[in-house]
């Protein structure tokens, strides 16, 4: 008698358009997730936090940085923001953070002061290690430690480029110079005239002005008040042996 041999079921068909259906669910439901975050206030600027400052104020940093208290958060990048920022001409760098959620940080450097101009009309005018001139209105600006610039036409090249040369000069070396005029001469075009706190006369230019700071640092501290010149070659005259030269040339 011969064996019956079962009757092989055939597999369970994949329900193809059930798996789609849960895809397309999925899909919905992420793009309602999304919906509801970019329509709520988590996803919003809720601060704007601005440090760093004191040439620059909040109000004109926020403007050219053009974000706001309620813009979307992601709506900007950091990159963005900060390239914004750094087009005020007083501002050097800037830096944005971004602390989810809600809170935007911009932290400015801004270019030192390095020198101030007294106006025809009395105002005074901050200058800037990049050339840059702003009204010097608040108290952080009016510091005794700059030196002042007189005798300079408004549009002079070489004010820049002087303004320039002061923003390497270290700090320490930068308070003792007092008033800087121009002196030009023929084979000195941007020669200047320096007083310094210390009693001193110095005449260099601009163009060799920091590489001659140090040796000029160095007299100040060793010799007696008198008239330094610093250009091609450097010599130095105590003022007392100068009055007394004058003194001999007039009984002469």
């Amino acid at each position: 008698m011969s064996e019956i041999m079962p009757v092989l079921k055939e597999p369970a068909k994949k329900r193809k358009g059930s798996r789609k259906l849960l895809v397309v669910l999925f899909l919905l439901f992420l793009v309602l997730l999304a919906v509801l975050f970019f329509n709520s206030s988590i996803s919003k600027i809720a601060e704007v936090q601005i440090v760093g400052m004191k040439l620059a104020t909040k109000a004109e940093v926020a403007q050219a940085a053009a974000i706001a208290a309620g813009d979307a958060f992601f709506g900007t990048t950091s990159s963005t923001i900060e390239k914004r920022v750094e087009k005020l001409p007083q501002i050097e760098s800037a830096a944005v953070s971004k602390v989810f959620p809600g809170v935007v940080q911009i932290t400015v450097q801004e270019y030192p002061i390095v020198a101030f101009e007294l106006s025809p009309k009395g105002e005074l005018t901050a200058l800037l290690s990049n050339g840059t001139s702003i009204a010097a209105q608040t108290e952080a600006m009016l510091v005794a430690d700059k030196p002042v610039l007189t005798g300079w036409t408004a549009k002079d090249p070489l004010k820049v480029s002087l303004t320039k040369q002061l923003g390497k000069i270290p700090v320490k070396q930068l308070s003792d110079l007092s008033e800087i005029i121009p002196a030009p001469s023929k084979a000195y075009p941007d020669r200047i005239k320096i007083y310094t706190r210390t009693k001193f006369e110095v005449i260099t230019s601009v163009s060799v002005l920091p590489e001659k700071i140090e040796a000029l640092n160095a007299v100040i501290e060793t010799q007696e008040p008198g008239r330094i010149t610093m250009l091609l070659a450097d010599t130095y005259v105590p003022f007392n042996v100068e009055e007394q030269e004058d003194k001999d040339a007039e009984s002469e």
